[in-house]
């Protein structure tokens, strides 16, 4: 079992650590409390590792309103 702090974590993925504790607060990412440290398992990361960087594409509710209207 290998196990890796939220920094830890946060380097191998290239994120930051809030951005870590995030994925594990909303249940994305498994990890244990240890005191006040969260430990997670070095296998857990290819859960996030298999995701697309960025944000999900829109279908145009995200677009501005100028950006909705057709061009001449």
């Amino acid at each position: 079992m290998n196990l890796l702090t939220t920094t830890g974590a946060a380097r191998r993925l290239g994120i930051s650590r809030r951005r870590v504790l995030a994925y594990v607060a909303a249940g994305r990412l498994p990890a244990q409390r240890f005191g006040v440290a969260w430990m997670i398992q070095a296998d857990d990361l290819a859960v996030l590792v298999r995701r697309k960087p960025g944000r999900p594409v829109t279908t145009g509710a995200g677009l501005r309103r100028k950006d909705r209207r057709a061009r001449p």
